[in-house]
């Protein structure tokens, strides 16, 4: 096969720009959340509610906790700071009542607007450059990264969490079960 070196060299490119855009995405996080005195975990909490309210399947705390790889006292400190600024609301929507359910609050959705608003302006003005094709290919594209980008996670997460080799002390190399937000991990450059 005459392409594998231009291949290769196309897939460099993708991974680093995956990087940059990746690293940006997660200084742009921490912009927002140092504009509004939020942690960065804290941030990450209230897109989840977020992300799980706009999908319809909100979030229960132990389903943050664990989608956020936090203890459950920590995941308690997170929904106090996030409920105490109005981000985030503790609902009882099931019908037995015992059963606590996470909803984006009206001060993060403001927020969320006041400060996300002008950048979706520009994602609108970029996407109009790209005919309907060469979106189907990108998202195509981006919907396969993202959940290979998942499962890479959660197999990481599990040799580090329960199987021989993984876990604090081990020789594997890994200093935590979470990565941090580093999105340098994509897919190194191949030599």
């Amino acid at each position: 096969m005459g392409d594998e070196p231009a291949r290769g060299g196309r897939r460099d490119e993708l991974v680093q720009l995956l990087q940059g855009y990746a690293s940006e995405s997660v200084l742009v996080g921490q912009v927002f959340a140092e504009r509004h005195g939020l942690h960065p975990t804290d941030l990450n909490a209230m897109l989840a509610v977020l992300q799980a309210d706009l999908e319809g399947s909100p979030l229960t705390p132990g389903r943050l906790g664990a989608q956020l790889g936090l203890s459950s006292g920590a995941t308690t400190a997170v929904v106090d700071r996030l409920e105490r600024f109005g981000h985030v609301l503790r609902t009882r929507e099931d019908p037995d009542r015992r059963r606590v359910t996470l909803r984006c609050g009206d001060t993060a959705a403001a927020i969320g607007r006041q400060f996300f608003g002008p950048l979706g302006d520009r994602m609108d003005a970029i996407l109009a450059d790209f005919s309907n094709a060469e979106l189907d290919v990108v998202l195509r594209f981006l919907a396969r990264t993202t959940e290979m980008l998942g499962r890479h996670r959660e197999s990481e997460q599990d040799l580090f969490r329960g199987t021989p080799g993984g876990g604090p002390g081990s020789s594997s190399g890994h200093a935590s079960g979470r990565s941090g937000g580093s999105a340098t991990a994509i897919s190194p450059p191949r030599e």
